[in-house]
């Protein structure tokens, strides 16, 4: 078994981090760059840094900041946010961003996905899904969280994968902030039927949480935030717990 992957997410806006529940009432969480470097040292995985007021305000995720992040940190760090173009892509690659993670371009126009994978290759291409559950179906929400889409979230990953996809960033609305454990449903299913890897979003409360969204839900990654940002779990005693309930992880 490939092991699994801890991912601090950094959600930016203006240079700093925050974090809400359900995608609002956003409360800061500190500086990124810092955070990015304690990360690192604690023995993350990755990071990922998604501008999350890019895509509604029109404008391009901060270069400045990706180019500080790839100077102080030694691990991959993917960057999302306001991302349309190969342009945008080369230039974030430029500045020292290890992958770029895209969500509402993707919807909007598919093909930018299978132009991007065949530009710098799949591995560093990561389409984000961000869903929620309406009457009994999961559906894609676009422009971070605030736009419903006609898009089934299983059907739009099998297409991201058809497309050039090298990851999916699956993100559950409903479980977002929430505290109350990964959307282990919805994980499987969309695991269970990919051939690319899986990083769990939405949830994430305890420890148990990350067990079960490896092992019942079947992610490869498991991504959070405010149980990194505000110290409630630190990822080297993480790390320590998965290894025990035999959760192939890298020390």
């Amino acid at each position: 078994m490939l092991t699994k992957r801890i991912i601090p997410c950094l959600d930016v806006k203006d240079g700093r981090t925050v974090k809400g529940t359900n995608f609002v009432n956003l409360r800061d969480a500190g500086d990124a760059v810092e955070l990015a470097a304690i990360y690192a040292k604690e023995g993350a995985d990755e990071l990922i840094f998604l501008d999350i007021t890019a895509t509604v305000e029109g404008r391009k995720t901060l270069l400045e900041l990706v180019n500080k992040v790839a100077h102080t940190i030694n691990i991959p760090f993917c960057v999302g946010g306001g991302i349309s173009s190969i342009s945008d892509v080369q230039a974030l690659l430029n500045a020292g961003a290890d992958k770029i993670s895209i969500n509402s371009s993707a919807v909007k126009r598919p093909e930018l996905i299978s132009e991007l994978s065949q530009e710098f290759g799949s591995q560093c291409i990561v389409v984000a899904i961000d869903t929620k559950n309406i009457e009994g179906i999961d559906i894609v929400h676009t422009h971070g969280g605030r736009t419903p889409t006609n898009l089934v979230t299983q059907q739009w990953a099998k297409e991201v994968e058809h497309r050039g996809a090298g990851e999916i960033l699956l993100t559950s609305m409903d479980c977002d902030g929430t505290k109350n454990g990964f959307d282990i449903r919805l994980t499987r299913e969309i695991s269970e039927n990919a051939g690319i890897p899986v990083i769990a979003s939405g949830g994430a409360g305890n420890m148990e949480h990350f067990s079960e969204v490896f092992t019942k839900g079947k992610a490869d990654a498991g991504l959070a935030a405010s149980i990194f940002h505000f110290k409630e779990i630190p990822i080297p005693e993480l790390k320590t717990y998965l290894t025990e309930k035999s959760i192939p992880m890298r020390m």
